[in-house]
């Protein structure tokens, strides 16, 4: 699913930098990424996401190098295949819970329907505890009805490969483990890949590998 060779990144104007000679993940595993703030965690999930690009060094997912897509062919790869969880959600003040958890349809109208879109919106918000605020507006919910409405947003498509960044960060310790079930099991029903960044180790236990971003050459962080 992923596979990251001589990957070399810097920002412009800081000294952080990021080297990765060889990664490669497995379609269909779940792996989590830990290391402290400002190790390069959410950089490396914008890289395979293809929302920064590295200095040098190929990343292919799905089969796909993604140096090969121009800007606007990428952005239709990432509606269409990667479910992504932000960690400040991003998502619109003007939409209502619904609309933003169906926004991928609207950004992709080519995208391909795992089922009616509707019925899968509330068996997601029901199963992620947020069923009641499909018709609020996010300023109407708490930070971690907010994640999770995010979070709904990144299954609704049943994409093959979810970037998780702090995807539990907000959430108490039951609707923590609610969201990790949830996810674990769209890797199961759909043979999708998750990557997750997260610093709560008692969370790693259900995945098959981890990841520390000490194993990585990384600069100074920004």
């Amino acid at each position: 699913m992923i596979s990251i060779r001589q990957l070399d990144f810097r920002y412009p104007r800081g000294g952080f930098r990021l080297q990765v000679s060889a990664l490669e993940v497995r379609a269909g595993e779940r792996v989590a990424v830990v290391g402290a703030s400002g190790s390069g965690k959410t950089t490396l999930l914008d890289l395979i996401a293809g929302i920064r690009n590295p200095r040098a060094g190929a990343i292919t997912v799905a089969g796909n190098l993604l140096a090969d897509f121009s800007d606007a062919s990428l952005r239709d790869f990432r509606i269409c295949q990667i479910g992504l969880i932000f960690q400040a959600f991003e998502l619109l003040e003007y939409l209502t819970v619904r609309d933003n958890i169906l926004l991928p349809y609207r950004l992709g109208p080519t995208l391909q329907r795992p089922g009616d879109p509707d019925t899968r919106v509330e068996k997601l918000a029901a199963e992620t505890g947020i069923a009641a605020r499909l018709d609020r507006l996010p300023e109407q919910l708490s930070q971690g009805e907010r994640q999770r409405a995010a979070i709904c947003r990144a299954l609704i498509t049943a994409p093959g490969l979810i970037l998780a960044d702090e995807p539990t960060g907000n959430l108490d310790p039951e609707n923590k483990q609610r969201v990790l079930a949830l996810l674990l099991e769209q890797v199961a029903n759909h043979g999708a890949t998750l990557v997750m960044v997260t610093h709560d180790h008692d969370l790693l236990k259900p995945f098959d590998r981890v990841l520390d971003m000490r194993d990585f050459h990384a600069g100074d962080p920004t």
